[in-house]
């Protein structure tokens, strides 16, 4: 350039400095970066200084258009006097071959201003070897506004402790920042020009790399993204990381690539995590609390024990108890002992497999020796943890070699053994398996599956002594009911006692049949209200007492009568009675009754009735006279005597039951045993709560 070129001495600086960019369909891109951004003008001059080639940039820049500045020297038409003699010095040494030249100089504008504007000179030769100078310039304080923006963003990008990258359009690395080379343990000249998944190949980058297509195509943020993995900076733990992806775009909208901040929330997602898993444990032990021993029955605790347990907790779970514990006739395990007995009560897994075969089978008895796991746990009343099963831990989790391939299978990597203690006893053992979840039992879970074993333990120890109470009462009641069938004259017999489905719902139900003088046959059911071993011996008194006021011939009112005395002087006990004596001499049948359902009547060829007659108060009111009614009896005429357990539900109107009752009995020629059967099928329940008598006369000649 001539000597309106020139800058003070000392602002000028040599060298020249460049910067790597994206190939490939960048040589067809639409106009818009940097340079536009900078507005970067070129003029070409001659080798005596004048204006040959002027840009629409250098309008913009100067104010002169092409026509005005073309032909014209440049040091005359863009540097004021002052500054010209040394621009054309500088123009001078750069058209003689001393190199190019790169400064800052005030330059005038056409609307009279002068402006800092800074410069690259260069000297040009075409083939003829004529020579040119090339100047680019662009307005200083556009420049110095850009340069701080780079010396901002690059700042920010070195400096930052947040993790920062830039991808380009390939989802390439282009940038990594110190922050991010830390995080993931790699230095940031090793990501350069590398796909994430080529980078981290220890992290599961499909659906991050997705994320940054999306981000790519639609330009929409997407903002701290969790994303959980490993690194080579810490292989061997998994970190966590919240991750913002944004768009690049240029100064006309199109994309250049995806920016990634990357800031590492280990702690905080370990924090959040064991806040999760907490409440999760809390809402566990709030849901055992409801779903553990909602009936009294054992293998049904056990069961609840079990389906609370996985899989929350474990992928598999065995309830087993100490077999000396279900028998009374057998004392308690020696807590010395070198074997222990143990009854499967319940297994319990997330999905049925190899590991479900290995455990012992419901209901099986199983001995084990000390070098079980399950035999420490009871033996000391301490759970045992095995982090990571190993072959020798292996031995004393499986019952047998061929177990322990099934546990190999299976997958079985960390097992939890944890005591069944009810009242200072220990009962059983609660053992837990993991084979699909990945993590180990820890600290944490031993403490949450002591609390639900502590639970559990509770309710099964309540459960097994109902069951004994049950059995007791059961087997008090049997033993006072009658063992067989008494032959009497002119009737065929045949009864039914079906105890409640429930524990410890064993009631007061009883029926007899008591031979008379001069062959008349007394027939009873009856029905003490309450249950359990106090109502069987209520009931065991009251049937004494019947059968001796019986055998005194006395009339039904009377016997009730006197039954009613008897009752009272029991305390707080009541009772329902339907007492009927029959004749076969006389073909006649007298029936009273005390609170208790009507008797059904059936006769061939005609409906079976309920017969009509005085209900009377239960026994155990006191003072209450009741009535007797005659009814005659032909050959085959059936009475059908029962108590309140056959008819009566909590969702059905008992008239409704005593409808379904007789449309039952309208085969007068079936069998009794079999009709017995046929009541019993089609009007109980599995889960009735009360036991039922059933007895059923029919007439037959002598």
């Amino acid at each position: 350039m001539s000597g309106a070129d020139a800058v003070p001495p000392g602002s000028g600086e040599s060298g020249e400095s460049g910067d790597s960019g994206e190939s490939g369909d960048a040589f067809f891109a639409e106009p818009g970066g940097l340079l536009d951004d900078l507005g970067v003008a070129a003029v070409l001059l001659d080798d005596i200084g004048r204006i040959a080639l002027w840009s629409p940039q250098a309008e913009e820049l100067f104010g002169y258009t092409a026509q005005e500045a073309l032909g014209r020297f440049a040091a005359q038409l863009l540097v004021g006097e002052e500054q010209r003699d040394h621009v054309v010095a500088l123009f001078a040494a750069v058209m003689a071959g001393g190199g190019p030249w790169a400064g800052v100089f005030p330059v005038s504008h056409k609307d009279g201003s002068t402006r800092l504007a800074e410069f690259r000179n260069m000297r040009l030769e075409d083939a003829r070897g004529k020579t040119y100078a090339l100047g680019i310039a662009s307005d200083r304080t556009v420049l110095r506004r850009v340069e701080r923006s780079l010396a901002l963003s690059l700042g920010l990008v070195e400096q930052s402790p947040i993790g920062l990258a830039v991808m380009d359009t390939d989802l390439r690395y282009v940038l990594v920042n110190p922050a991010l080379a830390r995080i993931n343990g790699i230095p940031a000249e090793e990501h350069l020009g590398r796909y994430l998944h080529e980078a981290l190949p220890l992290l599961d980058s499909g659906p991050l790399e997705a994320a940054m297509r999306e981000v790519l195509d639609d330009g929409v943020p997407q903002l701290n993204r969790l994303t959980t993995g490993h690194t080579p900076a810490d292989p061997g733990d998994e970190r966590a990381w919240s991750v913002s992806l944004y768009r690049l775009g240029d100064s006309v909208g199109r994309a250049i690539g995806v920016a990634a901040s990357v800031v590492d929330v280990t702690e905080q997602h370990r924090t959040s995590r064991a806040v999760a898993l907490a409440r999760q444990r809390l809402a566990l032990i709030a849901d055992a609390s409801v779903r553990i021993g909602t009936t009294l029955d054992l293998d049904v605790t056990a069961r609840e024990l079990g389906d609370v347990a996985v899989p929350e907790l474990a992928d598999l779970a065995t309830v087993d108890v100490l077999d000396s514990i279900l028998r009374t006739d057998k004392p308690p395990e020696d807590p010395h002992a070198d074997t222990v007995q143990f009854r499967a009560l319940a297994v319990t897994a997330a999905s049925p497999g190899p590991a479900t075969l290995a455990v012992d089978p419901v209901g099986e008895l199983a001995r084990y020796d000390a070098t079980r796991l399950v035999t420490q746990c009871v033996l000391t009343g301490r759970a045992i943890l095995v982090r990571q099963v190993t072959d020798q831990e292996l031995v004393g989790i499986a019952r047998n070699p061929e177990a322990a391939a099934l546990l190999v299978e299976a997958g079985l990597h960390s097992y939890l053994a944890v005591p069944l203690t009810a009242r200072g006893e220990v009962i059983g053992v609660l053992g837990l398996q993991r084979t699909s979840n990945p993590m180990p039992f820890d600290h944490d879970d031993v403490l949450l599956a002591a609390e639900l074993a502590a639970r559990a333990a509770v309710c099964i120890d309540n459960a097994r002594w109902y069951q004994r109470q049950r059995r007791a009462a059961l087997t008090l009641q049997r033993h006072l009911l009658p063992q067989e069938p008494t032959v009497t004259p002119g009737l065929e017999i045949a009864y039914r006692y079906q105890p409640a489905a429930a524990v410890g719902e064993v009631g007061g139900d009883w029926f007899d049949v008591i031979p008379l003088p001069d062959d008349k046959t007394a027939l009873v059911v009856g029905d003490v209200m309450g249950s359990g071993i106090n109502a069987a011996a209520t009931m065991g008194q009251l049937r004494t007492a019947a059968r001796t006021l019986a055998e005194l011939d006395l009339d039904p009112a009377a016997v009730l009568t006197r039954l009613d005395h008897t009752t009272t002087g029991l305390g707080h006990t009541m009772a329902t009675c339907v007492f009927a004596v029959y004749d076969p001499h006389a073909n006649r049948c007298r029936i009273a009754t005390a609170g208790h359902l009507p008797p059904v009547l059936v006769r061939p060829g005609s409906d079976p009735e309920l017969l009509d007659l005085p209900t009377g108060a239960p026994l155990g009111v006191g003072g209450v006279q009741f009535e007797a009614t005659t009814f005659e009896l032909g050959v085959g005429d059936e009475l059908v005597f029962y108590t309140d357990g056959l008819v009566e539900t909590r969702d059905e109107d008992i008239d409704v039951r005593l409808r379904a009752l007789t449309a039952l009995l309208a085969d007068p020629e079936r069998p009794l045993e079999e009709t017995c059967d046929v009541l019993l099928g089609a009007l109980r329940h599995p889960d009735d709560r009360d036991d039922v008598a059933l007895l059923i006369a029919r007439t037959r000649p002598r």
